[in-house]
């Protein structure tokens, strides 16, 4: 099938760029709405934080063998294979949950949804590879300020687009789990043309037979170091976000469980009277949160993953600009990478021993969550900008897409090592609320927080041993941290001046190769 020529008003540099980005972006609010759908749903019907975790955990292992093999497909068959691929997977995802039964038994429900979610983890991937590699495909190398504004507009927008998906999967799902899927399917019908508009060309690799090993071949120091941190950054936030917090939100407090009650309306929210005792509507999910109903949770998600998006947006312009960090170098990252650490170390400290949330005072600990969050999603979506331009930036043009499929393979470990561990963590780690049922969730989240804070501290600590230290760290107008000098080279050129002038003699000039 030919590729339409462009506008005439559109760069044909530009016009992959273009299409990629529409159905990368439309996806993203599938994505986005797939995951609310998933997690409310199962909270709804009794899952545990731990069989949450494992099944969400089978997403990012399907991200990550995915991530392997894109690269590959990519490179071999041209990002537009890919882009339609995870299209076709994700709507078959969807069309797949249409089978649940109420019926299921609880092993039948997950292996039930952790299928539907494999082939959404499968398909997230391979859309994304298009997503994160177009920018280095229609940009020079000399054009890195342009490249990291364009990585960090992507990024961004695609994270604001997802926190739009999580305020929609909330919201259908409050209706019925059937219009969801028939909305998400039919936006994924809209994608299907833009992705059809591309070259087949695309991000092919020319004159090289790249194989499985290639993978796991990239002679990148840097990438590799980077992609280490990555994990670690990624686990810093999936500890806590992903399952924990909202299993948090939606519990009830521990204080009414077990007392005497005459009907439910005399309960507390997110709790049932039988047997005339006020009852967790699910055990497995804990106490001690704020009892939130299910459109406020996918509201409080989505305003994260909003402000998060927008953030990473205009990093360039809004931070690193003015901080005179544009384009940004490892220091950078290291800056904001321990920056990272505060707001999980304050909310996990403040979850341990404030007394409001001892005391369970509702108003601050929703003061105190509202803050410590907006926070993180402020730093970590600077980190992730940065993060995004410099795996670009590290990556050899010819090898793109096999360079960002690893190094996004390391993202979904990061991901799938959070998201189990966060699970493991808040099922299990303090004591019992007040039917001695339910797992006290402030403790919980509290050590998911610990754990979040440990990995931003491991992922500041790798990225400062990649070497890519060119023009130092600038503050603004103050020099944070000098230019190191480092020399990969030096040759020595013989200039012999004229005697006239120089007497004679052999002036030795060292020339400077810095990395």
């Amino acid at each position: 099938m030919s590729t339409p020529p462009p506008p005439s008003n559109v760069s044909p540099s530009l016009r992959p760029f273009l299409i990629i980005t529409t159905t990368y972006l439309l996806f993203t609010i599938t994505d986005g709405a797939l995951r609310t759908t998933t997690l409310l749903f199962a909270y709804q019907s009794n899952f545990t934080p731990l069989s949450l975790s494992i099944i969400f955990g089978f997403y990012e292992l399907a991200g990550v063998a995915t991530n392997i093999f894109a690269g590959l497909l990519g490179s071999r068959m041209g990002i537009k294979f890919t882009l339609i691929s995870g299209l076709i997977l994700q709507v078959l995802c969807f069309s797949i949950l249409f089978l649940w039964k109420d019926s299921y038994s609880n092993a039948e429900a997950m292996v039930f949804v952790t299928v539907a979610q494999v082939l959404g983890g499968v398909s997230k991937d391979l859309v994304k590879l298009g997503g994160k590699t177009v920018g280095k495909l229609v940009t020079n190398d000399d054009q890195q300020s342009k490249l990291f504004k364009l990585v960090s507009f992507l990024t961004g927008f695609k994270n604001s687009l997802k926190g739009v998906g999580y305020f929609l999967g909330s919201f259908l799902i409050s209706q019925s789990l059937e219009l969801s899927l028939i909305v998400n399917i039919a936006i994924c019908g809209v994608a299907f043309p833009f992705a059809l508009l591309l070259n087949a060309d695309l991000g092919r690799v020319r004159g090289q037979d790249l194989k499985f090993r290639d993978v796991f071949r990239l002679a990148n120091p840097r990438l590799t170091r980077l992609s280490l941190a990555r994990m670690f950054l990624f686990m810093s936030r999936d500890f806590w976000f992903e399952v924990p917090l909202p299993f948090y939100l939606r519990s009830p407090g521990c204080t009414g469980l077990g007392s005497a009650c005459s009907s439910s309306s005399t309960c507390e929210t997110n709790t049932s009277c039988l047997s005339s005792i006020c009852t967790n509507n699910n055990p497995g999910g804990g106490c001690g949160g704020l009892g939130l109903e299910k459109f406020l949770v996918g509201t409080f998600l989505g305003l994260y993953i909003i402000l998060y998006g927008q953030v990473q947006s205009w990093t360039p312009q809004l931070i690193t600009g003015p901080l005179k960090q544009t384009p940004p170098n490892k220091l950078t990252e290291v800056m904001y990478g321990y920056i990272n650490v505060i707001p999980t170390a304050v909310m996990g400290g403040m979850m341990f021993w404030s007394s409001w949330f001892v005391d369970y005072e509702v108003d601050n600990m929703t003061t105190t969550l509202i803050v410590g969050v907006v926070g993180f999603a402020v730093i970590f979506a600077i980190n992730s900008s940065v993060h995004s331009y410099l795996v670009v930036k590290y990556a050899e043009r010819d090898k793109v897409a096999v360079s960002v499929g690893f190094y996004y393979m390391s993202n979904a470990f990061g991901r799938l090592f959070g998201t189990v561990g966060s699970g493991l963590i808040y099922g299990f780690v303090g004591g019992y609320g007040g039917d001695g049922e339910s797992r006290d969730g402030r403790q919980g989240l509290a050590w998911c927080m610990v754990a979040g804070s440990i990995s931003s501290i491991i992922a500041a600590t790798l990225t400062f041993g990649i070497d890519d230290d060119a023009g130092g760290l600038k503050c603004g107008r103050f020099t944070c941290v000098k230019e190191r000098q480092v020399y990969e080279e030096r040759e020595m050129i013989k200039v012999e001046e004229d005697e006239d002038e120089k007497g004679g003699a052999v002036v030795v000039v060292e020339e400077e190769s810095k990395v």
